[in-house]
């Protein structure tokens, strides 16, 4: 079991945070990443058709993803987000009255993490959605980030089979996966080639990836082919 953690809230993450979604893979299937308790009594029902909720860290721990599944054309958005007691809560709204899609899809929001969370011990993370609050622990980062995002690729497992990769560029010209293909220590991720005009915007794209295969323990690597986004990424947790 996977168990993540957040950071400091940066203003240029804050800015942005309502462009992060993302529609592109599929979720891995294993054991879950985080801890989820739902709230005390009956469980009640979930909103916008949430069936799952985890959490991972991104950008070296100034924000956190909150990854849900349900209809990939219903995706809720990100509400408020705030410090609290133990932790952070975020709240996600509905996407509002519309027909929705009969699928089942991991929809991922970035969140900046509130000023004063101390990022050096264990942190709950409430998400509320709906009449329903479900919970996860994270565990603490080594050290807290230093500054403002860099804006360069990151990426941390959400559960032991599925990954949430981040990267910056056109919010209308999102990551597109054509394959993935993994090794003990490793992933290739060919994503396709933008062929049409894009935004000349710079926002969080975040891009859920189902790891196919088994893997240790140890250091992952992503390696990026294609898309623009050729490279090397470290994968985190």
């Amino acid at each position: 079991m996977r168990l993540l953690r957040a950071s400091s809230a940066v203003a240029a993450l804050a800015a942005v945070a309502l462009l992060a979604t993302a529609c592109a893979g599929t979720p891995g299937s294993d054991a879950p990443t985080s801890s989820r308790t739902p709230s005390e009594g009956s469980t009640p029902p979930i909103a916008d058709g949430v069936s799952e909720v985890e959490v991972a860290w991104l950008d070296g721990g100034r924000a956190i993803a909150v990854l849900t599944w349900g209809s990939s054309s219903c995706a809720p958005t990100l509400g408020d987000v705030a410090k609290a007691e133990h932790g952070i809560r975020v709240t996600l709204a509905a996407s509002g009255e519309k027909a929705c899609t009969d699928d089942l899809a991991p929809r991922a929001l970035m969140v900046p993490v509130p000023e004063g969370v101390d990022v050096t011990s264990d942190v709950e993370v409430e998400i509320v959605h709906g009449q329903r609050t479900d919970t996860a622990d994270l565990n603490a980062l080594a050290e807290a980030p230093q500054g403002q995002t860099e804006y360069q690729p990151s990426a941390s497992w959400f559960d032991d089979g599925g990954i949430v990769l981040l990267t910056w560029g056109s919010s209308s010209c999102p990551p597109v996966v054509n394959d993935v293909q993994s090794t003990d220590a490793g992933a290739t991720v060919t994503l396709q080639d933008i062929d049409r005009p894009c935004t000349m915007d710079l926002a969080p794209r975040l891009t859920p990836l189902s790891i196919p295969e088994a893997h240790d323990d140890g250091p992952y690597e992503l390696t990026l082919v294609g898309g623009g986004l050729d490279g090397k990424v470290a994968v985190e947790g």
